[in-house]
């Protein structure tokens, strides 16, 4: 029975969120199919169903900040909803005006248009559709030892050069080919299921969450470099990594505790009487004897609620926050200022011009290549592309679900995280742009 879970866990749990399938641009993963699926339905039959979502989280907050009821404060996950901080109630609030002013189609452009407030009501649109078809699958790529496997067998390699657990080379692998949203939350459930301490989490979230390929071909699509894509997802690819075997060896990740949630689980060492892959699946059985579907059900449960209620109003809010900045104040362009003198000693033209487009992705991967003109040069554009794809940390949507992880990591260490990875991202994405792409 131990091996039936283990074999069919695994094949259905790899098949969901690494397989790739035809669908839309390039492909898809079955997980990412059956989102967009999701999406649609809920688009086209429920639309109200995000307002009244913000709605209650924001009510709740509201409530348990003044008066929680006995009946919630016996659950615990569920009081964790409502019993929020004074930062994260604003949150909710904020996160409620928007959703109001963008549904009602009240106040001036700048904040409720389709560029601003709906952006990001339609991109939470997404996520309410990733939290029902993420959460309830997630525990057969997780739970039914496949990690455990792959882990003991990758752990010589990954060990060394990331210091992290082998079992990282999953989520890895699942960003490449469905999201990094889905890599973050991946890694979120095995931190507090204690499979990795807060360093290692922290460690994998910032740095292995690369982007999906079908993103990769969108942004490539925006800036008209579709013939330089292989280009792009190779540099992409191997610069982040090269910043991974960095950013892991100096603050602030480096200085992130290494302390677990709760007790440490099954470690990766191999006993000398044991072969490696004979530990790898001796590593695997004994997690899959532990999967019960009933327990998946109730823990996905919780991920899909806490994800509707407490992720996608920092998405909301700090996303409009965030593009209101970028649109209507010049901060970026003063902040961008030293950032425009290194590009300019580097050798790089136009870099006072192209040096806020370096910063604002730290608000939203995508808006690099939305303010960089596609008829700007070539080498321009593919070097935007490619400097935007690897920073990888942005607050509308990993960096959101990073800081709520609880891994040691707020918005001022992933700032400092970010600007690391551009300082030595540039330079490199620099020479290999004027090498190849002309």
């Amino acid at each position: 029975m131990t091996w039936i879970k283990f074999i069919a866990g695994a094949l259905f749990g790899m098949g969901m969120f690494l397989l790739p399938v035809g669908g839309g641009e390039g492909f898809s993963t079955p997980v990412g199919l059956l989102t967009e699926w999701l999406e649609k339905i809920i688009t086209d039959n429920i639309p109200w169903f995000l307002y009244v979502l913000v709605t209650a989280s924001a009510l709740g907050a509201l409530l348990g900040r003044f008066y929680l009821p006995e009946w919630i404060k016996k659950r615990q996950w569920l009081a964790g909803l409502f019993t929020v901080s004074w930062p994260y109630l604003l949150t909710r609030l904020v996160a409620l005006v928007v959703v109001v002013c963008v549904g009602g189609e009240l106040g001036p452009a700048w904040f409720s248009g389709p560029d601003v407030g709906g952006s990001m009501v339609g991109l939470s649109q997404t996520l309410v559709a990733l939290a029902f078809s993420l959460s309830f699958v997630l525990p057969f790529l997780t739970d039914t030892g496949i990690m455990e496997f792959t882990g003991v067998l990758l752990k010589p390699l990954i060990r060394p050069l990331f210091h992290v657990p082998g079992r990282a080379s999953v989520d890895l692998i699942a960003s490449w080919l469905a999201s990094s949203n889905t890599a973050v939350l991946i890694t979120a459930g095995q931190y507090n299921s204690g499979y990795y301490s807060k360093r290692e989490a922290a460690t994998i979230m910032t740095n292995f969450s690369l982007v999906s390929i079908p993103f990769c071909m969108v942004v490539a699509g925006t800036l008209h470099i579709n013939n330089y894509f292989p280009l792009l997802y190779l540099t992409v690819t191997l610069v982040g990594l090269l910043l991974a075997v960095i950013c892991v060896r100096i603050p602030p990740l480096a200085s992130v505790e290494d302390t677990y949630h709760g007790t440490p689980q099954l470690r990766e060492d191999v006993p000398q009487e044991k072969s490696l892959l004979g530990w790898a699946l001796a590593a695997a059985l004994q997690r899959a004897e532990k999967f019960r579907t009933e327990t998946a059900i109730a823990v996905g449960l919780e991920m899909a609620v806490g994800i509707l209620f407490d992720l996608i109003p920092i998405v909301i809010a700090w996303g409009t926050v965030g593009t209101l900045l970028v649109n209507e104040t010049p901060i970026f362009k003063w902040l961008a200022y030293p950032m425009g003198l290194y590009m300019w000693a580097l050798g790089i033209p136009d870099a006072f011009q192209l040096a806020p487009a370096t910063l604002v992705g730290f608000i939203d991967m995508f808006i690099p290549a939305l303010i960089t003109s596609p008829e700007a040069p070539l080498q321009v554009r593919f070097f935007i592309s490619a400097l935007s794809l690897v920073q990888i940390i942005y607050l509308t949507e990993v960096g959101s679900i990073i800081v709520k992880s609880n891994v040691g990591m707020d918005v001022k260490r992933l700032f400092i995280v970010f600007l690391e990875r551009t300082l030595v991202a540039v330079p490199l994405l620099w020479m290999i742009t004027k090498i190849f792409v002309s």
